[in-house]
């Protein structure tokens, strides 16, 4: 049985990858030149498929270039980031366990790693501080990246995802200052930053107050372009021996709205019921899987809203615009002016609007197909 040319939910190999070849340009440069680079976009538009490809390019043609992934989805302190900064340099700095707790040896000085390895050392390996003493020096660990470079005549290119969340850090004001003043000096190591909530990534490097500002080229991610979703979708139905005309792909992409994570799950539900031709009724089913398959998601944050930002969402999705109208404030129950102010900053922050030069949409397809289904029949 033929496996699915479509993918989703993972970051996308060299076959289902498509048209990124600008921004993988300006990454790669970015990267090779040693020019930090923070990627934003709203979520599931592929930033993690994009670093992910250009790095392990860089990795093939350059053996001096080290990368580091770091994914601070579960940390929650900076102390957490700490050491899972130190585990993921050390780890990449070389393929030998031995080289582990050498590094832990040869590059602390007032701070002491405890080091750990089980039955697998590969898997198995851990690192951890005592954060209890008092003259902990956090700058030796920020530090690590570029020490372990120059002493071993190495460059790093450290990919962080989900980089805002340090912005939940109970001390983040100190952290962030203290990271931006020691990457900045630092001639031997590359951030690349980017994360899933695009409000907060944007300010924390586009406001001039903060730290992060101006750090380095920031990469707006923009939606895959109609014509390419086209070529992309009629090419592997092709491949498969299956048939979607040019009409039908571009539906597709028009019903996604050009959302890579959503036309590659629509494509793969389509491909999977498709014996030889797509159809209407296909694209139909196909589209209400993805629906179904994502309600969990959309329940869990809309549950956390209050009614009138429920309401809010309802007045956005019938294409309202003057929200402090007393016509529309009265028809979707908004509450008072001030009140419709602040729930499109809530909303706004949550991710689930954006501003579209002026105008709020939804920034998820999928769910607002789900919230006309389920919100306003």
């Amino acid at each position: 049985m033929l496996a699915s040319p479509f993918i989703f939910g993972k970051t996308v190999s060299e076959d289902a990858f498509t048209n990124r070849e600008d921004e993988m340009l300006r990454l790669k440069n970015n990267m090779f030149s040693g020019i930090n680079t923070m990627i934003i976009s709203p979520r599931r538009w592929g930033k993690s498929s994009l670093v992910e490809r250009v790095s392990n390019e860089i990795m093939q043609q350059n053996s001096k270039i080290a990368v580091v992934n770091i994914d601070l989805f579960s940390s929650n302190t900076f102390q957490d980031f700490l050491e899972v900064f130190a585990k993921s340099v050390i780890k990449a700095s070389s393929n030998r366990a031995e080289d582990w707790i050498n590094a832990g040896k040869d590059f602390f000085k007032n701070v002491i790693p405890r080091l750990s390895f089980g039955a697998s050392p590969q898997s198995d390996f851990s690192l951890s501080f005592d954060f209890n003493n008092n003259d902990f020096d956090y700058d030796e660990i920020l530090n690590l990246a570029e020490e372990i470079a120059v002493r071993k005549k190495i460059k790093f290119i450290i990919n962080i995802d989900e980089f805002q969340n340090i912005a939940g850090y109970k001390d983040y004001e100190d952290a962030d200052k203290k990271l931006r003043s020691i990457w900045q000096k630092q001639k031997n190591v590359t951030y690349c930053l980017y994360g899933s909530r695009r409000h907060l990534m944007e300010e924390i490097f586009t406001d001039s107050s903060k730290p992060f500002y101006k750090f380095g080229d920031i990469l707006f991610l923009q939606k895959i372009k109609r014509e390419k979703w086209i070529d992309f979708i009629t090419s592997k139905f092709v491949e498969t021996k299956k048939v979607i005309t040019v009409e039908f792909a571009g539906q597709i992409a028009d019903l996604m709205q050009n959302h890579p994570w959503y036309v590659q799950q629509i494509c793969y539900f389509i491909w999977h019921k498709t014996h030889k031709s797509v159809t209407e009724e296909i694209i139909t089913d196909s589209l209400n899987e993805v629906i179904n398959s994502n309600l969990p998601l959309f329940k869990r944050e809309i549950e956390i809203l209050s009614r009138t930002q429920i309401n809010l969402l309802k007045a956005v999705a019938g294409e309202e615009t003057q929200f402090s109208s007393v016509d529309v404030m009265r028809r979707y129950q908004l509450g008072t002016p001030a009140n419709a102010m602040k729930n499109i900053k809530i909303l706004l922050k949550n991710d689930l609007l954006i501003d579209n030069y002026g105008k709020l949409i939804f920034s998820d397809p999928v769910f607002l197909y789900w919230f006309k289904r389920d919100y306003l029949n």
